[in-house]
């Protein structure tokens, strides 16, 4: 009788840890399902969301069934004009008309100056950049932002590579991986995005 109960004994402890491991497993798939069609993780690159975001901070982006929404930072990925997947700000979207006034530092949305103070450091104003790239011209009247596109800004408006480029202009709405909704890393940093 004894072989028996070490064999039962053998055989639960046997179904318990297949029970845990197949369990372990299913997490893991279903994590990793999530973080690869809901959720993604990306890493910053460059300086042209300070001081909301810094190179290499760590931000989960979301990218289910999104549509980009005004003043949402967004994360584009690759197109011909950009080398890598950049995150940038919506400040338009499509059939909003965009104005940008060099020489007051604003920017205008539908005729009106758009209020940045909510994610702008205080003394930034939009100038033209530091790049030599080639700029859009803004006629008087401004621009319209064609269907299914966005314009995009960073908010380090002096060295940021955005729509105001012929490099990377209006941006198809199919290059946005998804909007970015809280820094994870590093930890001191951990929070929601200013939008």
């Amino acid at each position: 009788m004894e072989p028996q109960k070490n064999g039962s004994i053998k055989s639960s402890g046997t179904v318990a840890c297949f029970d845990w491991t197949e369990s372990l497993v299913i997490a893991v798939v279903v994590v990793g399902l999530i973080f690869t069609f809901i959720f993604r993780i990306v890493t910053v690159s460059g300086t042209s969301m300070d001081p909301n975001l810094h190179n290499a901070d760590r931000v989960v982006i979301s990218s289910w069934s999104y549509k980009p929404q005004q003043f949402d930072v967004v994360v584009l990925k690759r197109t011909v004009g950009l080398d890598e997947p950049i995150v940038k700000r919506v400040i338009a979207t499509e059939g909003q008309r965009v104005y940008i006034d060099y020489d007051e530092g604003a920017v205008y949305v539908d005729g009106e100056k758009l209020d940045e103070s909510a994610y702008l450091s205080e003394n930034v104003k939009t100038t033209k950049p530091l790049s030599s790239e080639k700029l859009i011209e803004f006629p008087e009247e401004g621009l319209v932002v064609p269907e299914g596109h966005i314009f995009v800004l960073g908010d380090n408006r002096s060295v940021s590579l955005d729509s105001r480029f012929e490099a990377v202009g209006m941006v198809d709405e199919r290059y946005v991986l998804g909007k970015a909704l809280f820094k994870i890393y590093p930890f001191n940093h951990i929070g929601t995005i200013k939008s």
